[in-house]
């Protein structure tokens, strides 16, 4: 049995306030490798409270992705201007690479009504980049952020 099992059962369903401790664990979890790359921890996914996690998903829309019962990934979206605005696509560390973050792609896309999704990644975070483009995104803009990083937003046109 390997590290990276394929046939994993992966249970997706909409994320509720009462999950915001699981969903902070999962995220703090998720972008402490972000933080090495960036070498900061001042990014809104390390910084945020369990207070805001909670106002956040009674506001948004967001899936849990659980295998055996764990919480093990997490996506948030909200729709703006006929745009789907996926964020805070979290996976636990030890559960990356089993395709929780397509599955959780596919979960925010099927339940809207959008004809585009977009997201967005530092310019340093290759493996998320890559992750995005083969679930079909396409990179649409970089926003220079003053200190040689760059914002880079994908856009996915949607089948509706």
């Amino acid at each position: 049995m390997s590290d990276h099992e394929t046939d994993v059962e992966i249970e997706i369903s909409a994320l509720r306030p009462a999950d915001a401790g699981e969903v902070l664990t999962v995220q703090r979890a998720a972008f402490v490798s972000e933080a090495i790359i960036y070498r900061s921890v001042d990014m809104p996914p390390l910084t945020q409270t369990l207070a805001e996690v909670e106002s956040e998903l009674r506001d948004t829309q967001g899936w849990a992705a659980r295998i055996d019962g764990r919480l093990v990934g997490a996506i948030r979206a909200r729709e703006a201007a006929g745009r789907l605005l996926i964020g805070r696509i979290a996976i636990a560390p030890d559960m990356q690479g089993l395709g929780i973050g397509q599955a959780l792609l596919e979960a925010a896309e099927s339940n809207t009504d959008a004809l585009e999704a977009e997201l967005f990644t530092g310019s340093l975070s290759e493996a998320n980049i890559r992750l995005y483009e083969s679930c079909g995104y396409v990179e649409a803009e970089r926003v220079d952020q003053g200190d040689g990083i760059e914002e880079v937003y994908l856009r996915k046109k949607l089948r509706r």
